[in-house]
């Protein structure tokens, strides 16, 4: 016996569209009121009777997807995007959330000026476009990441963690072998080189993803010039491909260093405890 395929979870709840809607749930509530009001409780089965043939068919029927349920989905998609872009842009620094706002713009420019070229139909050049609002995405996650980056960097006391490994350096090299306190010197200062370390990764990482930034804004900036003599999509393809390529890059070679600092500073903690003891 066949069974009818689920849905995925990127699916349009088409079943919810069908019930949860004023038309649907006015009928319904309709039917019952009448049938209550005047006893005749037929309307109320003739109601039901209706509601399970709208909820058999409504759901599946390609019309109805194309006219109205999809347009329902695509708004709601729009503005969960919208939405979570917002969250996104309120922890931003001002500078970068006018760098995302000035490629919002310039993504409605290439569009426009996409849709003006007669070389370039909309059927060719829609799902080329279509990168555009991913790359717009990626930039603004590598504009959070190098924000939350930063932002740690500027709560490291690079020179005291310098100090602290010198202080320790001391101390190993006066106390004996054997000396309990000079074995939780030499940690804390494994534990401090591995900061240390921590600190270089966490810089460069914010640097590479700020230089992919500003390939990433280049890049929008230059199709805007080119897009009116483009002759194919596959040249628009090439050159979003090229950035989509650059971001996971670096999302792949990046990991989260904040943890692993807070780690590190808890170990630094526990070891500066034994030594006091």
């Amino acid at each position: 016996m066949s069974t009818k395929p689920q849905r995925g979870p990127e699916e349009p709840p088409y079943a919810r569209y069908a019930f949860l809607n004023p038309y649907n749930l006015s009928l319904l509530a309709g039917a019952g009121v009448a049938a209550a009001a005047t006893g005749h409780w037929w309307m109320a089965v003739c109601g039901a009777a209706g509601e399970a043939m709208w909820m058999l068919f409504a759901p599946d029927s390609k019309l109805l997807q194309r006219t109205w349920f999809d347009k329902v989905w695509s708004e709601a998609r729009a503005d969960a995007d919208q939405a979570a872009l917002d969250a996104k842009l309120k922890q931003l620094e001002p500078m970068d959330r006018e760098r995302v706002l000035f490629l919002r713009e310039q993504k409605k420019r290439i569009h426009q000026l996409a849709a003006e070229n007669p070389s370039l139909t909309v059927e060719l050049m829609g799902e080329e476009l279509a990168k555009l609002d991913g790359l717009l995405n990626d930039f603004t996650d590598l504009a959070l990441e190098c924000t939350r980056g930063e932002r740690h960097l500027a709560t490291i006391d690079l020179k005291s963690m310098e100090n602290s490994w010198h202080l320790y350096r001391g101390q190993v090299e006066q106390m004996p072998e054997g000396d309990k306190r000079r074995a939780v010197a030499k940690k804390n200062m494994q534990v401090l080189e591995q900061r240390r370390n921590r600190w270089d990764d966490l810089r460069k990482s914010a640097q590479t993803a700020r230089g992919q930034m500003d390939l990433m804004e280049n890049t929008f900036k230059l199709l805007g010039d080119e897009i009116v003599t483009m002759s194919s999509p596959e040249d628009l393809g090439v050159r979003l491909e090229d950035l989509r390529i650059g971001v996971e890059a670096i999302r792949e070679a990046t990991v989260d260093e904040g943890e692993v600092f807070e780690d590190l500073e808890e170990q630094q903690m526990e070891q500066e405890k034994k030594a006091r003891r």
